[in-house]
Formats: structure tokens, sequence, C-alpha cells
């Protein structure tokens, strides 16, 4: 038997003897307990924050084109005046 054969059948063992212990049910209990956990916290998803930042990032540019644009038009009437 070669290293590698080797190597995958310890690990398939290991993965059969982890899949029949009482730590799967642990994994899964952690698991349950940590999704209630969050839930009820005020959190938000990573998609949602990208997306929430996108928006405050366009509008940002759009603010600071409208004060530019503002500026201007106050230095246009201060040259009229």
């Amino acid at each position: 038997m070669d290293k590698s054969n080797f190597i995958n059948d310890m690990q398939n063992k290991i993965n059969q003897v982890l899949e029949n212990s009482p730590a799967k049910d642990i994994e899964k209990n952690v698991k349950a307990m940590m999704t209630q956990g969050f839930s009820k916290l005020d959190l938000v998803t990573r998609e949602e924050f990208d997306v929430q930042s996108q928006v405050l990032a366009n509008t940002r540019a759009k603010l600071e084109a409208l004060e530019a644009q503002v500026a201007i038009l106050e230095a246009q009437l201060k040259d009229k005046a």
C-alpha cells in the first residue's frame, strides 16, 4: 500500500469514527444553539452589508456632485450681484 492510499484510508476511517461519534451530535447542537442565538441579534448578512455599502458610496458621490454644482451656482450668483 503506498503513502497516498494509506493516508486516504486513514482519513476515511477517521471520518467514519467522527460520523458515528457523539462529537457529530455535539456539533449539530452547537450549530443549532448558535443559529438560535444569532437570530435573536440584530445582524445583517454580508450580502446586505455589501449592498448598503454600495448604496452609501453612490449617495456620497451624488452628494459631492451636487455640492460642486451648488458651489458653481453660488459663485455665478455672486458674480451677478
